[in-house]
């Protein structure tokens, strides 16, 4: 099998336009590794199975990881007001400054803006920086209300890993995670990723402008690693190792409101889905043209890492899951949520408007067979980002999908009220409001 999945490897970094792609998994105890295509198309430097790869939010799990171990040292719980450990912390809402938890910061549930990507510089305060910047930051929506992906929220919980350790975030995950399952190709900081062959990202089938996140992200995404590692990172979840009892981070938190995109259900840093009648603990990351996922089937004991530095990389990732769970396991995993069958019947009408958070303005509109969504960033990202337009097909009332003319992978987007009955969408596991 292992050699039947390197060359299907190939295979499929040319079916998406993927520069360069690397697979581990754990089957039946056994550890399989495969590499295929570049690290750098100018350099033309090959993928090794100890390549490094950005692994983006992945790196979330770690953060909570290191959080969970220190609530089994009795620094704190999962219910504990952030306040309380972080006296100087301050967002934009008093209220939320006051009761906001860590549970509400491990499972998105904060309802903070997540999409503060602000560089703080590369001295070891820049996470301590980077909170004291978040004093401005406004609600997506009301504390606990529903689920919207939060990176700004796993930044302030590694600067909870800091006052409790005493120690930067990047030195603390070596000595809770890394050097106790002995992870050799694990690291933070550019200065040592440039010791191994490392990937770089690409974007439109070239070379990425920069390489890697500012460092301030660190706790929400600057982990790169070879497969081998986060695999190795997951079994300790699995089997033990590391936390009395990792399982704990599996128990859903909150449903997520658009269940096609990343799963049912967010955990503790973990997503939660289930394939085929198997429970399935996941998450995935995305930096500056490189992304990655790794997942675990606890019932089977199988756990995969793969990594990619551009192309299709959703298509990719899907393919690849498709095929390698089902060759293992046999288990049959769900295909993207695409248009049905039969076209449906709905009056898109109602859920015509604008819908906004910071950073971020979606505009839906009627057409001709539905609806058209038009995504643009403004801001302190306008600018960053083209504009973009999807046509949306509907699959039921409130679920549509929608693809740019060059991908082919389908995005969908839940419509739905909470609880005071405020419209939202759900869209790319962010929750955005409607304002008008």
């Amino acid at each position: 099998m292992a050699g039947a999945m390197g060359d299907r490897l190939g295979e499929l970094i040319s079916e998406y336009d993927v520069p360069g792609a690397a697979l581990a998994y754990l089957h039946r105890g056994e550890l399989h590794e495969s590499a295929a295509g570049v690290l750098n198309t100018r350099t033309g430097a090959r993928v090794s199975p100890d390549s490094l790869f950005q692994l983006g939010s992945v790196t979330k799990v770690w953060t909570a990881t290191q959080i969970m171990l220190l609530a089994e040292q009795g620094l704190l719980t999962l219910d504990t007001p952030v306040a309380e450990l972080l006296p100087e912390f301050r967002v934009a809402d008093a209220e939320v400054t006051r009761t906001v938890t860590v549970r509400h910061l491990l499972s998105h549930t904060s309802g903070i803006d997540g999409d503060l990507f602000l560089d703080t510089g590369r001295g070891d305060d820049c996470v301590e920086r980077y909170v004291e910047a978040c004093a401005d930051l406004a609600q997506n929506h009301p504390l606990g209300a529903t689920q919207s992906y939060c990176n700004s929220g796993f930044i302030i919980a590694g600067r909870l890993v800091e006052r409790l350790t005493g120690e930067v975030w990047d030195q603390a995950l070596r000595e809770q995670i890394v050097e106790p399952l002995g992870l050799t190709h694990t690291w933070t900081l550019p200065e040592d990723v440039l010791r191994f062959g490392a990937a770089v990202g690409h974007l439109d089938g070239e070379p990425a402008p920069a390489w890697g996140l500012m460092r301030s992200c660190g706790p929400a995404g600057l982990i790169t690693a070879r497969p081998a590692d986060a695999v190795a990172f997951a079994r300790a979840h699995l089997e033990g190792g590391l936390l009395k009892d990792p399982r704990a981070m599996w128990e859903p938190q909150v449903d997520i409101p658009n269940p096609h995109t990343l799963g049912r259900q967010w955990g503790l840093g973990w997503i939660l889905d289930e394939w085929d009648g198997h429970r399935v603990v996941s998450h995935g990351g995305n930096t500056i043209g490189q992304s990655s996922m790794l997942w675990m089937l606890p019932g089977t004991g199988t756990i995969a890492c793969a990594v990619v530095n551009g192309g299709h990389s959703g298509a990719f990732m899907q393919a690849l899951a498709t095929e390698l769970f089902r060759d293992l396991d046999g288990v049959a995993v769900p295909p993207v949520l695409g248009p049905p069958e039969q076209p449906v019947d709905v009056d898109p009408s109602r859920l015509t408007g604008v819908y906004e958070r910071v950073g971020a303005r979606i505009t839906v509109a009627e057409r001709a067979g539905g609806l058209s969504l038009r995504m643009e960033s403004t801001g302190a990202l306008a600018g960053l980002q083209e504009p973009v337009t999807l046509d949306l097909l509907a699959v039921d009332e409130v679920t549509f999908v929608g693809r740019r003319p060059d991908d082919p992978q389908w995005l969908s987007a839940v419509f739905y009220e909470l609880a005071d009955g405020s419209p939202y969408v759900h869209l790319g596991a962010r929750a955005t409001p409607k304002i008008s």
